[in-house]
């Protein structure tokens, strides 16, 4: 009954995360520190590598898909590679208190930014467009490092200020953290240890939501010409809530 319960929210979680461009590796972290009582440094690894082939997964249905913008998504991985390391390194002498709230605050700023810009559905790359896309790479990358979460949420809002639509910066974000979650899986898997028993049944059920998101997606985003608009409002509202739910 167990594994039929892991499957079942592993298949939610890749499906609502693929769907939204986020690694889900917040939410694994969650279910493993509150259902499973799993240590921090067992629970940050085993989220991490269940994470891992739904991300690859889901990449993989949005390239096919031609989806993903790689400049905007290689200029991000650029930045945020190097900060997945220095922040695996400060993790241990950073306090959770100041990191919570420093990581909820600016979430709840990402997603009032989200919802107060238009989306242009530009991918030209200037130069102030780079830093924004540097920029929003470090702080996801620092998020992978010190934490062990996705950093899903400031890679997918900063492609939506940078004006991609919906499809486009959900398949770009998967892209992104395809690349930061391996690193931080090798740097945090070093000082924990993995739990199978829960992480291998999370693993298949999002591998399965992982591979009917990117489909779902472009029949419901692209079928609808107003229906990317609709969704950016809401990413900005859960980003919003998600870090009230962060700091408290």
């Amino acid at each position: 009954m167990e594994i039929v319960s892991l499957l079942l929210i592993g298949l939610i979680i890749g499906f609502v995360v693929i769907s939204m461009g986020g690694g889900g590796a917040a939410i694994y972290l969650g279910v493993l520190t509150a259902v499973f009582h799993l240590a921090p440094a067992a629970a940050t690894a085993t989220s991490l590598v269940t994470a891992l082939p739904s991300l690859i997964l889901g990449s993989l249905g949005y390239y096919r898909q031609r989806a993903i913008n790689f400049k905007l998504g290689n200029q991000m991985l650029i930045a945020a590679l190097p900060a997945v390391v220095v922040g695996s390194l400060l993790s241990p002498y950073i306090p959770e208190s100041i990191y919570t709230w420093v990581v909820g605050i600016i979430l709840v700023l990402l997603g009032l930014n989200i919802m107060r810009n238009k989306q242009t559905g530009s991918t030209q790359l200037q130069a102030h467009g780079r830093l924004k896309a540097s920029s929003f790479g470090i702080l996801s990358g620092l998020m992978v490092g010190v934490a062990g979460i996705s950093g899903g949420g400031p890679i997918l809002a900063g492609l939506l200020i940078l004006g991609l639509n919906m499809v486009n910066a959900v398949a770009t974000s998967s892209y992104v953290l395809v690349g930061m979650t391996i690193v931080g899986t090798i740097f945090h898997t070093a000082g924990g240890q993995v739990d199978w028993h829960a992480g291998l049944g999370l693993m298949i059920g999002a591998l399965i939501g992982a591979a009917i998101a990117p489909y779902v997606m472009s029949r419901f985003v692209g079928g609808s010409k107003n229906a990317g608009g609709k969704l950016k409002p809401i990413m900005g509202i859960l980003l919003i809530l998600t870090g009230i739910k962060t700091i408290w």
